[in-house]
């Protein structure tokens, strides 16, 4: 990994790395914080998956993270939301090809040669970062929007490869709503059978470990009753006797004024579970 960026923050740094992905065939970028403890010894590692539209950029300049990761003691790695690249598929519109990866692994063409971004975030991107980086293998993981989705559907999917998982805002019913509707339509096809497999609400029914869920929604967010609805997850954890924290935050929207005024919550969150 190429370090393209390099900045001081609460007494640890503010990177950014850049490489070569096997898995998604293409360059990308990756932010990391390390606080001031990774330069005596090797920290867990919280994963940062951001939303629609957005870069390895968004989280770290918005959601004022870092005071809060050098206080717990946690790197805090936030990918890019897609593979990108000349060479790369893309469509018109926010919601789909470059910057709305979904987090899964496409099977249909022209996305399937690129967008992977389950297996890079799953595998590749954790060996990378505690090869590289004073990491240890404690990993948490959280998200926003897509970025929420992302973050559940892989801690649903990857029994024992995370202590703690949150998300604020998540699309937590892809199936149901025109944004996963949309974007599973392209990536995984017709076949609305295959979708269930990248859908939170219907993975709690059958995940082999209960990790709690912790989920922060604005009650003013503009797309709370058309794209998010997270009463589909309420009712398949009540179903399912899987844990759930929904924390409905009256006023506030979809944006990182938002996130940056809970976010130091969801890393104590995690902080708990990684230092356990």
């Amino acid at each position: 990994m190429e370090r393209i960026e390099h900045r001081a923050a609460f007494g640890g740094w503010q990177d950014v790395y850049q490489h070569r992905s096997a898995v998604l065939g293409c360059e990308m970028k990756v932010a990391v914080y390390l606080p001031p403890q990774a330069a005596t010894q090797t920290l867990p590692v919280l994963y940062w998956l951001s939303g629609l539209t957005c870069t390895e950029q968004n989280f770290i300049t918005k959601a004022g993270a870092q005071r809060y990761a050098a206080e717990h003691g946690v790197i805090l790695v936030a990918p890019d939301t897609s593979p990108r690249g000349d060479d790369v598929a893309d469509a018109e519109g926010y919601d789909l090809g470059k910057g709305a990866g979904f987090y899964l692994n496409a099977t249909e063409q022209p996305w399937a040669a690129h967008y992977r971004m389950y297996d890079y975030i799953v595998d590749e991107l954790p060996a990378l970062v505690e090869a590289h980086l004073p990491a240890s293998g404690a990993r948490s993981i959280s998200g926003h929007s897509m970025g929420g989705h992302g973050a559940l559907v892989i801690a649903l999917k990857s029994p024992g490869r995370y202590r703690s998982v949150s998300a604020f805002s998540p699309i937590v019913a892809p199936t149901r709503v025109p944004w996963g509707q949309k974007a599973f339509t392209a990536y995984l096809g017709e076949d609305r059978s295959a979708w269930a497999a990248w859908d939170a609400s219907e993975l709690v029914a059958t995940a082999e470990e209960k990790l709690p869920l912790l989920v922060d929604q604005g009650g003013g967010d503009e797309f709370l009753d058309t794209q998010l609805q997270p009463q589909w997850l309420q009712a398949a954890c009540t179903a399912a006797g899987h844990p759930l924290q929904l924390r409905l935050q009256p006023g506030y929207d979809h944006s990182y004024y938002f996130i940056s005024t809970f976010i130091g919550d969801h890393i104590a969150h995690h902080a708990k579970a990684l230092h356990a």
